[in-house]
């Protein structure tokens, strides 16, 4: 099997400060132009949601080229470019983490911008424009801290689990292996969109964990792995490995986030729902 290089991560904290106020003011003012955008009433279904990403997107193209044109950009709006697989710092955004909840005027949407070093996590925001917050983090080895633009108190990964833990689910679809792991972990199901904002519900006290098989992309997951990370909170592929980003092929299946406490348990009960079976169809996040 091939495994990806991960270089060693390089930031001095003049660069961590300078980055992190940036990734936070990036995904704010993205989300604030969407939501400007909604509320306009101009569009709805699925004219809303192209309006909404492309805006999102074209205002982080222009915002991180312009500040940083050495670095590397994967954004899942815009053609890739094999450039970025030779850069140490890479940005990873999701301009519009939930395009289906946006057009329906929901709140369970957000918007991710990360920054990667060798491949690895080091900082990102999450802005939930629905609620004018950011959950931003910085995962860099000894210096990992984390917090929200609005001032809320977020649930570290050393917080106690409920004796029923609560696991956040797609709104549209679940495959039959969910049922059978929250049967095995005597669980309650919370549905919401958005792989950003479901594990925003961990951090916010309101879930526990977040399961996901297949369908996922390094946008999808690289800024609330970072914030989650930052929390102290464990995060790993179904089997338990780390993912890896800024990779040739962006894909990044499988997505466990969870208690450290709970990662042994979780990945047994993982195996035995059958989740690592081969998936007959792609689910959404």
């Amino acid at each position: 099997m091939h495994l990806p290089i991960l270089l060693p991560m390089t930031l001095t904290d003049q660069e961590i400060e300078r980055d992190l106020a940036f990734a936070i003011e990036a995904a704010r003012e993205a989300g604030r132009r969407v939501m400007s955008l909604r509320a306009e009433k101009r569009w709805e279904g699925k004219t809303l949601a192209d309006v909404g990403d492309q805006a999102a997107d074209g205002f982080l193209q222009g915002f991180i080229r312009g500040r940083y044109p050495n670095d590397g950009l994967l954004s899942e709006e815009t053609a890739d470019s094999p450039e970025r697989l030779a850069k140490t710092r890479t940005w990873i955004v999701d301009p519009l983490d939930g395009t289906q909840e946006f057009s329906e005027l929901r709140a369970d949407w957000a918007v991710h911008v990360a920054l990667t070093v060798g491949g690895r996590c080091a900082l990102a925001a999450v802005a939930l424009p629905a609620s004018d917050d950011v959950l931003w983090g910085v995962c860099v080895l000894g210096k990992e801290r984390a917090g929200s633009s609005a001032g809320n108190q977020l649930a570290r990964g050393t917080s106690t689990q409920p004796a029923r833990p609560r696991i956040v689910v797609s709104r549209s679809h679940t495959p039959p292996w969910v049922a059978r792991f929250a049967r095995a972990l005597d669980a309650e199901l919370v549905p919401c969109g958005s792989a950003g904002f479901k594990v925003s519900r961990l951090l916010a006290g309101e879930a526990d964990l977040y399961a996901h098989t297949i369908g996922l992309k390094e946008w999808d997951t690289c800024a609330p792995e970072t914030v989650a990370r930052a929390l102290g909170w464990s995060v790993s592929k179904l089997r338990g490995e780390e993912h890896a980003y800024n990779q040739k092929n962006p894909k990044n299946h499988e997505l466990l986030v969870c208690r450290p406490a709970w990662k042994e348990r979780l990945l047994a009960a993982l195996k035995d729902s059958g989740a690592l079976e081969p998936a007959p169809e792609r689910v959404k996040k």
